[in-house]
């Protein structure tokens, strides 16, 4: 139980981490782009690779961002159902959604992405565009390594979950006080 407990906790804090790393490219993105408008807008000027960075660190912000958001529980969800239901319900909901779907969902999607990868780098890919950004295959990079992110925290996750059911079941069948 320790290295369960431990995997977690060192889980958690590595995707937090890994969070504010997104926090900070969000700020960064910020001031691109509040840069990219003064020099289009009352400059005059264009730079494509400019705007391809903006896109380049909006796609790391989301890709790095998943695991951390899935951490804090504030990914998109249907709540009507979800939000009444007890926190053993909710336990059952999550572990079997991790284990049934976003574990899966993880290996198969890391596993499609790698030859995506591979042959990017084998082909040195830059930019299309004239005045584009080179080393494309960097941000490539970053989507089965945030997908791992993902992974890693979806088995938190199912780890967190199953304790939570444990300890209600083992609660439930203490004996009640004065019996």
């Amino acid at each position: 139980m320790k290295f369960i407990i431990g995997y977690i906790r060192a889980v958690d804090k590595f995707n937090e981490n890994i969070g504010k790393i997104a926090s900070w490219l969000t700020t960064i993105l910020m001031l691109i782009v509040c840069y990219d408008v003064f020099t289009r807008y009352l400059l005059h000027e264009s730079s494509v690779a400019l705007q391809e960075l903006e896109w380049h660190l909006f796609a790391l912000v989301f890709l790095l961002g998943a695991a951390y958001t899935l951490q804090l529980d504030e990914h998109v969800r249907v709540d009507v159902i979800y939000t009444n239901l007890s926190d053993y319900k909710k336990a059952w909901i999550n572990f079997l959604g991790s284990i049934l779907l976003l574990i899966p969902f993880c290996i198969v999607a890391i596993i499609a992405t790698k030859n995506f990868v591979i042959n990017s780098y084998l082909m040195h890919e830059t930019s299309p565009n004239p005045g584009g950004l080179p080393a494309r295959y960097i941000l490539k990079t970053f989507i089965p390594l945030s997908l791992f992110f993902l992974l890693l925290q979806g088995t938190s996750l199912a780890l967190k979950s199953f304790i939570q059911i444990m300890n209600h079941k083992a609660a439930r069948d203490l004996p009640e006080a004065g019996k």
